[in-house]
């Protein structure tokens, strides 16, 4: 039963994050007077489909591991001279005949969709229950911890961790999991002086909050959007600083995660009840989000990159190279899912 509710919750986490995903891409395309051709949620054969009337078939394929939308004529970015022998009729609704912004707002609308999901949820959340910060003081300090040894006591207030202020106990929880393989800058307030310290890179500090020191914030629709706001981009900026620790060594690529970590949490999430389902949900709308920014070819990023090169330049990059710019890519891709699986099968099984 458990492992039926964890599959339910998981094709209902990720099922929600593509389909938002994707019809960023979808109404994009519309407004732009570019025809879709198809609409799928999942990969492979498709499980149910149906054709509406603008001739858009709409699919849910098998394989639930992400989506796509196929635009009339996209893969003439390849070979550009199908589309100049296409004559004017066939030219209506091509990828192609789209204008330069029109094309950036295709490709940049996914995105946008996944953190604007996001905003509405944590908005929503915000609303539903007040929003009680824990203010960053401690209460605290385990004996012989590292937090200890470097000379945090109970009563310090934390103001700065590796230069970057600190204004609740989520920051002092964001900072220490990213300084969990470094050294760690910290900055207490302590009768009336700052005091700076410095931690080794281990899990846990050995700290933990006053509870005594926390403020409710008044629920209110602009209190709540500026909370969802501040989430949103708190958790965008500390998948990039993660991901940069890894390109740099800071930080272990054995962390990295994939379906099978995303279908665990998402069991635990929906056990956990309706708000902490929904918070993951959210969460991973922006990870969707910021991930598909990376400049990888077969990501919107890439995308991006390319558009915004082809408007700089006014030259448009085409022909074998940009295939194999694409099956790169995709290889890439490959390579990063098998090895995000083998970080899930060994976590799974508590190598």
């Amino acid at each position: 039963m458990t492992l039926i509710i964890t599959i339910v919750a998981f094709l209902i986490v990720l099922g929600i994050a593509v389909l938002v995903h994707e019809l960023g891409h979808y109404w994009a395309a519309r407004i732009s007077g570019v025809k879709v051709l198809t609409f799928s949620i999942g990969f492979g054969p498709a499980i149910v489909k149906w054709t509406d009337r603008r001739g858009c078939t709409w699919k849910l394929s098998c394989v639930p591991l992400g989506g796509y939308v196929q635009l009339y004529g996209n893969e003439d970015i390849f070979d550009r001279k199908k589309y100049d022998e296409l004559s004017k009729a066939k030219k209506k609704g091509h990828y192609l005949s789209a204008k330069l912004w029109q094309r950036i707002m295709i490709c940049v609308a996914g995105v946008a969709m996944n953190f604007a999901l996001a905003f509405a949820i944590y908005t929503g959340l915000f609303l539903y229950q007040p929003r009680v910060v824990q203010l960053p003081v401690v209460g605290a300090v385990a004996a012989e911890s590292v937090a200890w040894n470097a000379g945090v006591r109970a009563g310090d207030r934390i103001v700065r961790i590796d230069g970057k202020n600190i204004n609740s106990w989520r920051d002092v929880i964001i900072a220490q999991q990213l300084a969990s393989e470094r050294d760690a800058l910290m900055v207490v307030h302590r009768r009336g002086e700052n005091v700076v310290t410095r931690l080794a890179p281990v899990e846990r500090w050995g700290i933990t909050p006053d509870a005594s020191h926390t403020f409710e914030q008044p629920k209110t629709i602009t209190g709540a959007a500026r909370s969802a706001i501040g989430r949103v981009y708190t958790e965008s900026k500390t998948i990039v600083i993660v991901l940069r620790q890894i390109i740099t060594g800071e930080r272990s690529a054995e962390q990295l995660g994939g379906v099978i970590l995303i279908a665990e949490l998402s069991g635990k999430a929906l056990a956990a009840g309706l708000i902490t389902f929904l918070s993951l949900i959210a969460l991973l709308s922006v990870n969707f989000g910021v991930l598909n920014l990376l400049p990888l070819p077969v990501l919107d990023g890439g995308t991006l990159l390319m558009l915004t090169a082809e408007g700089v330049t006014r030259k448009k990059i085409q022909g074998k190279l940009l295939e194999y710019i694409f099956i790169a890519g995709w290889i890439f891709l490959l390579f990063l899912f098998l090895f995000v699986m083998k970080n899930d099968i060994l976590r799974l099984f508590g190598a």
